[in-house]
């Protein structure tokens, strides 16, 4: 299997957000694989530009730089990749089994564990792609997180090391992404998110786009990993950016 970049791992024990640190060094000429770690972030982000609460030592907070050779219309995927690495080291470190949810959220029993930024830089070098990965760890971030966060503690009753699963997660994005470099790696990406998210067919969501909400039913994603939904007039929907959440089952016999 090609596996494209070897992990540089820099570590801080506080910084205002890894993704603009990891930005900042890209356009510095930084390679493909630099991996900034902080053991607390005074300003981090999620996606819409909200904030990711990130106190000292209660989660993993990392950003990787790619250098993408693949064409920029696929770029999307590397969130969903991201998400499926996730996925795999939780398994293995934690031994957890955690949901995917569209676009870029991993969660259990519908709370919020892990959320991902995946975000372009322009650098000398072309377009690279920065990938921040924020896990919950310790049920101490719940004091002050969102009601609909969860804790890898909170879940199993044990906080996890945090090297090892920054390791796990490293291995698991090596591999994921040499997969994504391959001829049918979109192909095999979107199979191994949609085998793996509730979301991802059949799920009653509320979808809320720009200042439009609606309600629907999720139908798989598109080449590109936007999500398809089916509203009641059978329209088919694709959703490239926006918020979904989902309903509860009012489904009858």
């Amino acid at each position: 299997m090609n596996v494209s970049f070897q992990p540089i791992i820099q570590r801080f024990d506080s910084i205002d957000s890894t993704n603009l640190e990891a930005m900042r060094q890209a356009k510095a000429g930084a390679a493909e694989g630099l991996c900034i770690v902080a053991r607390e972030q005074r300003r981090g982000r999620g996606r819409l530009d909200r904030s990711w609460h990130s106190p000292a030592d209660a989660g993993l907070y990392m950003s990787l730089l790619l250098r993408p050779k693949f064409e920029m219309n696929k770029w999307p995927l590397i969130t969903l990749m991201a998400a499926l690495a996730v996925y795999d080291a939780l398994m293995t470190a934690c031994k957890m089994r955690a949901d995917i949810k569209w676009p870029n959220d991993l969660c259990v029993n519908d709370l919020k564990l892990c959320g991902i930024l995946a975000e372009t830089v322009e650098t000398d070098s072309g377009p690279a792609a920065v990938v921040g990965i924020g896990i919950n760890l310790g049920s101490d971030i719940l004091a002050h997180a969102p009601a609909n966060a969860a804790s890898v503690e909170s879940v199993t009753g044990e906080k996890p090391d945090s090297e090892f699963l920054l390791t796990e997660l490293l291995k698991c994005i090596a591999e994921r992404y040499g997969l994504l470099e391959t001829a049918d790696g979109c192909e095999h990406t979107i199979r191994e998110w949609c085998a793996r998210s509730s979301y991802a067919i059949d799920r009653r969501v509320r979808v809320t786009v720009s200042q439009e909400t609606f309600e629907g039913t999720t139908r798989g994603l598109e080449s590109d990993g936007a999500l398809r939904v089916e509203t009641a007039d059978g329209r088919i929907r694709v959703i490239r950016a926006g918020d979904v959440t989902a309903l509860r089952s009012t489904s009858t016999s």
